[in-house]
């Protein structure tokens, strides 16, 4: 089959178009999935970097769980048709549209937490096929979603549905979304909205007007507004929940909005990942900081009901075939788009 085959950390050198990788068959209780879309990630970049670091080690190279094995083919978004079945599994889940949950979870519960990712501790969908587990198959075969929309959904949308879960966001609080242009941050508005939440996003003025067509209620100009000043302003009574997937100074600097016990819950770390934090802000006013990293087994299927009835509804920023790879990480590393960036094989 094609694919994309990740060699060793390093520069987009290091990922490999080839037509020569042997198909993937489904072992017992799996599912092979024709591959309709994958889309990329900040992972995917960061997991062909090594850029995570390892405890002790901030500077190691490491995907995000620590060791990769290599050749390894990235990818934890994917969207296609189930083509082969292994043992074990029944004959009519064969021609079914999924979803794919791209987590590998500690135990069976329903709230484990991921240690893994497809695409990183095991072959993901930047290729033809892909085995998963047929628990992690998800039918979606109604749902009026492209291939292309719901191959945005595991990681980005995943990712925003654990942040506002674990933040417990509710319908009337008010929550302000950093980074609200990228993947991640354009579900956060999305999710947040479609819960009746009042949604500020923090973006730049090239792309303002795809952030409020999101649902955002408030913009918020990082490249022009006072970020100490302007929420204030939009949300006089304070912050109930800050959804950050930026991470740097912002967390000084917007800490103090934060409602007595108001949650600040943490996805994220591209403007910086080791910040000075005033404590004092923190416990004197019963604030919560929550770390989360992707989602659980009942974050997944809520995001799940959603692809199904088509809720919302993910924007495709650009389309690029498995060779366009090298391309494709480009555009998405210049950060121009607003939305997600897919592969089509």
């Amino acid at each position: 089959m094609r694919a994309v085959v990740l060699t060793a950390f390093g520069g987009p050198e290091t990922l490999e178009y080839r037509e020569d990788v042997p198909d993937p068959g489904p072992a017992e209780g799996e599912v092979l999935v024709r591959v309709g879309a994958a889309a990329l990630n900040n992972t995917d970049i960061w997991t062909r970097e090594g850029a995570y670091g390892l405890p002790g080690n901030p500077h190691a190279q490491a995907g995000w769980r620590g060791p990769v094995t290599f050749p390894r083919i990235q990818g934890g978004d994917v969207a296609g048709t189930v083509t082969g079945v292994g043992p074990g599994v029944p004959a009519e889940r064969l021609g079914r549209r999924v979803l794919v949950d791209p987590a590998i979870y500690r135990g069976t519960g329903w709230h484990a937490p991921p240690i893994g990712l497809l695409g990183s501790e095991v072959d993901g969908g930047f290729a033809e096929y892909v085995a998963v587990p047929e628990t992690h198959a998800h039918d979606v075969t109604g749902s009026p979603l492209t291939d292309e929309e719901l191959a945005c959904l595991p990681v980005a949308y995943g990712t925003a549905m654990g942040m506002l879960e674990r933040a417990g966001l509710r319908a009337g609080e008010t929550v302000l979304v950093t980074g609200a242009s990228g993947g991640v941050g354009l579900a956060l508005v999305q999710l947040a909205a479609a819960r009746g939440s009042e949604v500020l996003a923090v973006t730049t003025s090239s792309k303002s007007d795809r952030v409020r067509e999101a649902g955002a209620d408030h913009v918020l100009l990082r490249d022009t507004d006072d970020l100490a000043v302007r929420p204030a302003e939009c949300a006089p009574d304070g912050l109930d929940v800050v959804a950050d997937v930026v991470g740097g100074d912002g967390i000084e600097q917007l800490m103090p909005l934060l409602r007595e016990e108001g949650r600040w819950v943490i996805a994220g770390a591209v403007a910086g990942a080791v910040v000075p934090v005033d404590l004092r802000r923190l416990y004197l006013h019963n604030r919560n900081l929550v770390g989360s990293s992707m989602h659980t087994r009942r974050h997944f299927d809520r995001l799940v009901e959603l692809a199904r009835a088509g809720s919302v509804r993910p924007r495709i920023a650009g389309r690029y075939a498995l060779d366009g790879i090298h391309e494709a990480q480009r555009e998405f590393r210049a950060a121009r788009h607003v939305g997600k960036i897919v592969l089509v094989p």
